[in-house]
């Protein structure tokens, strides 16, 4: 019996270790226990020649909400905020081509780009009717896909989302007019540090291990990463103009303390919907279904209720 204990010490002990000293161990660890919370299984689909990784779960024959991350992001974003829908709802997160583990060809991602292999990713999956949910860039996307298909929405919700002009600029819109550089492209571990700053109010308690080979894996996508942002820029669609031709019921839940896109957008995204929502979070930064999980979830949640009971 003690032999067994030792060995089992012994073992946990090994375990231990190497997650201390292999951070990408740790990673992949972590977001396998945050997948299994969340019920969430990791998949992949090829569309159009793209490889497309994906989390999916809940009921095969629930309502489907769809997750769009942002900038320099990944469908990992979503998964302490996903467990909170999977009991109802089929939830899907995905990897948006150029980003996590979907396909990084030299090509387009520009927004209109990304819009249209969602449309081809969702066709392809067979999904005719959805909830999209989307943050910062992946809120301009999720908007955009609202206003092109609104046969297919049942809501949107868009989470500090770009694409709109906002009255107050916000300090990275300011930085960059500067001609500072791009605080959203990490070069140095020090410039890791200062972005953790810049999205969070309270930024997420991460080991330091951890946070240097996360600094460490941006800084090898940085160029890939600049070439993109550069392309959302040179190639900006506005949604001002389109807002109006979302049909569904649609979330605006920013923020207050966002300092990379500022929450006045709101003002100027509510008068052009036709049926919004609108929450502020309060001591809250830019992306709020990771600083504060649980507390997105139940203004989500909410939102969702509203949306059910309205009349077809």
């Amino acid at each position: 019996m003690k032999k067994l204990l030792l060995g089992l010490i012994l073992l946990l002990g090994g375990a231990a270790a190497t997650l201390y000293f292999c951070p990408a161990a740790l990673l992949v660890t972590t977001q396998l226990i945050e997948q299994q919370r969340a019920d969430l299984s990791a998949k992949q689909l090829t569309v159009s020649d793209l490889s497309i990784h994906y989390y999916q779960g809940g009921p095969s024959n629930g309502e489907t909400i769809l997750m769009i991350h942002g900038f320099a992001a990944s469908k990992d974003n979503w998964l302490q905020f996903a467990r909170y829908f999977t009991e109802d709802y089929q939830v899907i997160a995905l990897d948006l081509p150029g980003f996590g583990d979907s396909s990084k060809p030299y090509a387009s991602y520009d927004i209109g780009t990304q819009v249209e292999r969602l449309a081809a990713f969702t066709q392809a999956l067979k999904i005719k009717k959805l909830h999209l949910i989307g943050n910062s860039m992946g809120g301009h996307i999720s908007a955009l896909y609202a206003a092109r298909y609104p046969e297919q929405i049942l809501s949107v919700a868009l989470l500090d989302n770009a694409g709109i002009d906002a009255p107050k600029t916000s300090e990275l819109i300011e930085r960059l007019e500067h001609g500072e550089p791009n605080p959203l492209i990490v070069k140095t571990q020090q410039q890791f540090d200062q972005l953790l700053e810049l999205l969070f109010v309270q930024v997420p308690n991460i080991p330091e291990r951890l946070k240097h080979y996360l600094a460490a894996r941006s800084i090898a996508n940085s160029a890939f990463n600049e070439r993109i942002f550069a392309q959302l820029v040179s190639r900006y669609i506005p949604l001002e103009p389109v807002l109006p031709k979302i049909q569904a019921p649609t979330l605006l839940l920013w923020g207050a303390q966002d300092r990379v896109l500022d929450v006045s957008s709101i003002e100027v995204m509510q008068p052009l919907l036709r049926r919004p929502s609108v929450v502020i979070m309060q001591n809250c930064g830019h992306a709020p279904m990771i600083e504060r999980p649980e507390e997105t979830a139940e203004h989500y949640r909410a939102f969702l209720h509203r949306v059910a009971a309205e009349p077809e």
